[in-house]
């Protein structure tokens, strides 16, 4: 089992899906966890639950973030947004809104973040990516584009940490069970032109040879090996966890 006693982590977007369940597996393992996410409400009362912190923050005001500093081991990449249009009527403020959330805002908190992951000579990165970060769909370029980047930002991230301790990697999930990907089953059907209840088979599963979402636990369960001390030498990787998708 991975200890983390004496570890400090923070998981943005943790309010709910995938950066509840992470911010709850590493409180498990024994970390000091600080939740950030807009909605404030939650991420205190999930404070409370594991004995962490909370953080209510809006991570695309960079303007403040570039400033911060954190004294943290571990930092967990997640919070993120969906917009479903098509690239002619995609709008320039919402794309730009998506990549500063979702871009901008994990370069800016890694930055704050190495300094002191660098002094103690350990750090875990781990960018909660997804498939549209190795792979293209319609209807997503803001998406796909902060995905695609962010991929190579952890790379990078990964290669001059590397003398440090510091670890860097991405996890590519499917679709994963989600207020995030709820919503987005109305904006597809609508994009599609389609019932809801036909989005799923016909649209957001296609590629995968399993026929179903992931489960957030099962996300952190992946993130929990990477950030212990048995992935050390795992760095500037993007492990995949989309049902065969990207095996096409």
């Amino acid at each position: 089992m991975t200890d983390l006693n004496g570890r400090r982590a923070l998981v943005t977007g943790a309010a709910s899906g995938i950066g509840a369940a992470c911010a709850r597996a590493l409180a498990g393992a024994g970390a000091h966890v600080l939740v950030a996410d807009l909605n404030g409400d939650a991420v205190r009362d999930l404070a409370s639950e594991i004995g962490g912190e909370a953080w209510e923050v809006d991570l695309g005001d960079t303007a403040k973030l570039a400033t911060q500093e954190f004294d943290i081991d571990i930092l967990v990449n997640n919070a993120g947004v969906q917009h479903v249009r098509p690239i002619e009527e995609f709008e320039p403020d919402k794309f730009s809104a998506i990549l500063r959330l979702m871009l901008e805002s994990p370069f800016l908190l890694i930055r704050a973040a190495l300094p002191g992951m660098y002094a103690r000579g350990f750090g875990r990165i781990v960018n909660i990516s997804s498939v549209h970060g190795l792979r293209a769909s319609p209807y997503k370029s803001a998406y796909v584009a902060a995905k695609h980047g962010l991929e190579g930002l952890s790379k990078v991230a990964a290669l001059e940490g590397g003398a440090h301790g510091v670890t860097s990697n991405c996890i590519d999930p499917g679709y994963v069970r989600t207020p995030l990907v709820e919503k987005q089953i109305a904006d597809q059907a609508r994009a599609h032109g389609i019932p809801e209840s036909e989005v799923l088979p016909k649209v957001m599963l296609t590629e995968s040879a399993i026929k179903r979402l992931i489960e957030p636990s099962e996300v952190a369960s992946l993130l929990l090996w990477m950030v212990g001390q048995d992935a050390g030498m795992v760095t500037g990787a993007s492990y995949t966890m989309d049902g065969g998708w990207s095996a096409r």
